[in-house]
């Protein structure tokens, strides 16, 4: 190792021990080391640049358990050239992954606080190591909710695990959808419509939100009018990454490079760049 460089300029081959759909355009994928080498597991919010080789390489969050051992799992939506490659591999295929990169969801502050966590979309991703973590740890916080919404029915992610999750007595966890058939029994309407129902001491919450930017935006003012604190509120940012190390300047946000300084940052740090539109 050369003790003057980042080894996380250079992506370490990892084979595809296994592969699954979660909805008709996300996938997970389970990554285990090739040789000795391996990346550090990194904290929930960070993420990992995945190399599909031949194609180019893609910012991707863990969406795994960070902790302890076991592949590194990544959830992945098809979209583009790069992660529609990596969406097509097969077991035992290589990939190649450098990281972990970013800052991560501020769990440590959140201990001996109500939590409330709200995700959009593939949003939950980024958030599930989250409820790994805390649910590990679960007497370090008091009333823990998970609020999740998602376009369609078909479109949630993890449904075992929410189902799991929503049947136990020590955690709330609340599902919408954009829109739905006379099939779909639970809320239709966006999340923010779930907030006011939350049962949190506010003076003593910390948020955690990932999802489309404009629904953080409308969860961030239904929070400040419920009376949550701005640097009580964490997002994360995840846009436009294409480098990880703040050297392209594809993530450019005001003064931020979010893949650097970000993706998870506290309110109050971006509450004006927030309200400036078509930044």
């Amino acid at each position: 190792m050369n003790p003057g460089r980042d080894e996380r300029l250079v992506p370490t081959p990892y084979v595809v021990r296994d592969i699954w759909n979660e909805t008709e355009d996300v996938f997970s994928l389970a990554l285990e080391p090739e040789t000795d080498a391996v990346v550090a597991r990194g904290a929930p919010g960070q993420f990992n640049m995945l190399w599909s080789f031949g194609v180019g390489e893609a910012p991707i969050s863990i969406s795994g358990a960070t902790g302890g051992e076991g592949p590194l799992v990544h959830t992945i939506r098809a979209l583009g050239n790069v992660t529609r490659a990596l969406c097509s591999v097969e077991r035992g295929d290589s990939i190649g992954v450098r990281g972990p990169f970013g800052s991560g969801w501020p769990l440590e502050a959140a201990r001996g606080r109500d939590l409330l966590v709200v995700a959009g979309g593939i949003g939950l991703a980024p958030l599930r190591p989250v409820m790994y973590e805390v649910l590990a740890r679960r007497e370090d916080y008091g009333r823990v909710a998970l609020l999740y919404g998602a376009r369609r029915p078909e479109d949630i992610l993890f449904r075992s695990e929410l189902e799991s999750w929503r049947g136990r007595f020590d955690l709330d966890v609340d599902v919408t959808v954009d829109t739905a058939d006379r099939q779909w029994g639970s809320n239709v309407g966006t999340v923010t419509q779930l907030l006011p129902s939350v049962p949190f001491d506010l003076s003593n919450t910390a948020a955690c939100l990932c999802g489309p930017e404009i629904m953080m935006q409308f969860t961030v003012r239904t929070l400040a009018d419920l009376g949550l604190p701005a640097e009580s509120t964490w997002l994360s940012m995840e846009r436009n990454m294409k480098c990880a190390v703040g050297l392209c300047g594809h993530c450019q946000w005001g003064a931020e490079f979010v893949c650097k300084s970000g993706p998870v940052y506290s309110l109050d740090r971006i509450e004006r760049m927030l309200k400036v539109r078509e930044l």
